[in-house]
């Protein structure tokens, strides 16, 4: 019988020692080294295996073989489907809806093809009772098991086309004597259910569970191993909830599904733009603008709030928006647009919880701040789109004319754009080209009163 060893391994980077330390030497971080207890295993040579090698050349590869899923926001997101044999981890904050979403997605597939629902976290009882909501998930095979001998052992002898492991962090292998949830037996689980994909041809999707700080728990190995990691953002206490890529090797990274969580489950919205887009007009410090999320445009209403601070560095908070890009559009105002905020607390939101990061936005979030600094509206049916420099120049942004459509699809009567922004479709464009010619373009000084 082997005899068991006595590791130390990071939580966050999964280095591994012999002995504890205070500091991980590979990531840097305190009080992250935890003993696990690992079997020693013997060393076989593989005598007389050999695999043959394949030139790329004579590979087939066919991209039309993705799996739609049934869920069209959740395909959007994968890059159009499922590719067979792949391997995608979910994660997201508890109570954010990953299992009702992937029960969604096995409840569509299970129509044409084997399915099976692995559980740790709910029994079968239980996983039937959310599925009777959810409706049509009578052909979901379900097997409530933690041990992942059995579960791997079932998978090969079953060979569903998707599976489900709900969750990573409750599979624990025997042989290893640490916790399940364990940097270990993460790592383990992880690596054996990848091998099974590849061999057994199963597409599988991997629910797993977030640290306090939002983070994926577990090994940071763990996002290197699979194919796809999908993070589920939202308010748990909010109807609507976004999907995005924060790794895929199929497809593009910047694509995300919208969802509204509703008592019969989620339901794609697709369009985006009816919902965050919405803004009451004559209301000092609301703008709309649009943004690009991978090829989808989205109308989002940013909103400000300029305050007279009790502090000496007044604030700077920016809730779906970079605060870094936040900062730098305040200091922008400030000298190309002689705004007096350096005695403010400047607070920006992008409405629904929406978060933005793109270039295209800047326009936006600076009208909204001076919109609120002055407490005037922006001129009524106007949008806005473009990028703002140091030197309070406007620059054109990518995909204007997709940006413009959207517009002109939800009834905006202007958009104001950068000056060398093409014209598409009948929209009227309002150009400028800096900063302090799209404020006086956006923003009625004739409705001030102390003008």
């Amino acid at each position: 019988m082997a005899k068991a060893a006595v590791q130390h391994a990071c939580s966050q980077c999964g280095y591994a020692t012999g002995k504890w330390l205070g500091r991980c030497p590979s990531c840097g971080e305190w009080g992250t080294l935890t003993a696990e207890v690992t079997p020693l295993a013997t060393k076989k040579k593989a005598a007389g295996v050999r695999k043959p090698i394949l030139r790329l050349v004579d590979v087939e590869a066919d991209d039309a073989a993705r799996l739609p899923t049934g869920v069209s926001e959740l395909d959007r997101v994968l890059g159009g489907g499922l590719v067979p044999a792949s391997l995608v981890l979910v994660s997201g904050d508890p109570g954010i809806g990953k299992s009702t979403l992937l029960l969604m997605a096995l409840a569509e597939l299970s129509r044409h093809h084997s399915v099976l629902l692995v559980t740790g976290e709910e029994s079968a009882a239980q996983v039937k009772l959310r599925g009777e909501r959810v409706g049509g998930v009578d052909d979901v095979g379900v097997l409530a098991e933690t041990n992942l001998d059995v579960v791997c052992s079932t998978l090969e002898d079953e060979r569903p086309l998707v599976c489900v492991i709900d969750s990573v962090q409750t599979l624990f292998d025997p042989d290893i004597g640490s916790a399940p949830g364990s940097v270990s037996q993460v790592r383990e689980a992880t690596a054996r259910l990848l091998r099974i994909a590849k061999e057994c041809n199963i597409a599988m999707f991997l629910v797993g569970h977030v640290t306090k700080e939002g983070a994926l728990a577990g090994p940071r190995v763990l996002e290197h191993l699979v194919d796809c990691v999908l993070q589920f953002e939202g308010d748990r206490y909010r109807a609507h909830r976004v999907l995005r890529a924060v790794k895929n090797r199929f497809g593009s990274t910047n694509e995300i599904g919208v969802f509204e969580m509703t008592a019969a489950g989620l339901i794609g919205l697709a369009d985006p733009s009816e919902l965050f887009g919405k803004s009451e007009p004559d209301q000092p410090g609301s703008v709309v603008t649009c943004a690009l999320e991978g090829t989808r445009p989205i109308l989002l209403e940013v909103q400000a709030l300029v305050a007279r601070s009790d502090l000496a560095m007044p604030r700077r908070v920016g809730t779906g928006v970079d605060p870094k890009r936040l900062a730098m559009i305040v200091a922008v105002l400030n000298r190309h647009a002689r705004m007096n905020l350096g005695q403010s607390d400047v607070y920006v939101n992008v409405a629904g919880g929406v978060r933005v990061d793109e270039p295209g936005a800047d326009l936006g979030i600076a009208l909204a701040i001076a919109s609120a600094a002055r407490g005037l509206p922006v001129r009524r049916g106007l949008a806005c789109f473009a990028e703002i420099g140091l030197t309070g120049r406007l620059r054109t942004v990518p995909q204007s004319e997709r940006r413009l459509g959207e517009c002109s699809k939800l009834g905006l009567e202007s958009v104001l754009v950068a000056s060398d922004t093409e014209a598409a479709g009948k929209i009227e464009l309002a150009r400028a080209d800096t900063l302090r010619a799209a404020l006086e373009l956006a923003i009625d000084a004739s409705r001030d009163p102390d003008s």
